[in-house]
């Protein structure tokens, strides 16, 4: 089993203007009324909330409500078949595969349509190593998302936190980067890839939902840009930007309409085989190296100030 990429992001929403200039706003490039696009082909869709053609929700107001995985080829559904035809909401829609994960997500398998994208990346100057010569780093007025990178949803208890990591595992073929104590897990979607596809954590007093949906982008200068693009159309900041020490990634997360946060990320690490899981406590100083709460005022450049 191999997936490749998230395809697709499905949600039921309440506000329709609002949700389609955010997802303008926050890069993503128009298709068609509902429908936007990464840079490699990543689609982000919204439908009213009471769409018939939309899975049951698992949480009450605007959330997501399917998660689309691709694989390479149509042979490369078949373990797939097998393992999910016996899960709840399963159905077998020929060139796609969707059933409902414990959590109550809506997940599709299809075949992947995603495109290779090629960039200019800056170098960036480091002690002893410098490889950007006679030119400045970049300053972007706004992000431009390659990809839909990673989820983070909340369950409801550590019994349901242990069940969703072993469907994922067990039938979808994920892979354990690293755990928090009685409070997380995070799974990459094969065993050479990016840190995390998947964060899976349990708070308290917060049941089953939507945390945030995660684009990267192609360098710390974009998550910036992005960032502070975002806070001038007057979206608000949910926090960012920072760095999470436990995957690298810099990070900026604003708040949005279709449900939880959207984030700009990049610089998460990269994993093989060889990787030996780590388990650790939760805690600010291992989920944030550092952080700016709130976000950055457009006028001061300097941290934004609330009542």
């Amino acid at each position: 089993m191999s997936l490749i990429g998230i395809e697709a992001l499905e949600f039921g929403i309440e506000d329709l203007a609002a949700s389609e200039q955010f997802a303008a706003d926050f890069g993503l490039m128009h298709v068609r009324p509902g429908e936007f696009r990464t840079q490699n082909g990543a689609r982000v869709r919204v439908f009213d909330k009471d769409d018939s053609s939309l899975p049951p929700a698992f949480e009450p107001g605007p959330t997501l409500r399917r998660m689309v995985w691709g694989v390479a080829t149509q042979a490369d559904l078949e373990p797939y078949r097998e393992n999910l035809r016996d899960r709840p909401g399963f159905r077998d829609l020929g060139d796609a595969l969707e059933c409902q994960d414990p959590n109550g997500m809506t997940v599709r398998i299809t075949v992947s349509t995603l495109e290779p994208v090629a960039l200019t990346v800056p170098p960036i100057n480091q002690y002893g190593d410098m490889r950007r010569i006679d030119e400045p780093s970049p300053v972007y007025d706004q992000a431009e998302p390659v990809g839909i990178g990673h989820a983070v949803f909340f369950v409801d208890d550590l019994d349901g936190l242990e069940t969703l990591e072993r469907f994922y595992c067990d039938q979808l073929g994920f892979v354990v980067s690293d755990r928090y104590i009685d409070r997380g897990v995070f799974l990459r979607m094969d065993a050479r890839g990016g840190h995390h596809n998947l964060f899976l954590l349990k708070l308290p007093h917060r049941g089953r939902g939507l945390n945030h949906v995660a684009f990267t982008v192609r360098d710390i200068h974009e998550v910036i840009g992005g960032g502070i693009a975002m806070t001038r159309k007057h979206w608000s900041t949910f926090i960012g930007p920072g760095r999470h020490p436990v995957s690298s990634a810099y990070f900026w997360y604003v708040n949005s309409p279709l449900g939880g946060a959207f984030e700009y990320y990049t610089n998460e690490d990269s994993l093989t085989e060889n990787w030996q899981a780590r388990t650790m406590h939760h805690s600010l100083e291992s989920f944030t190296e550092w952080a700016i709460e709130g976000g950055i005022d457009v006028d001061t450049r300097r941290q934004k100030k609330t009542a």
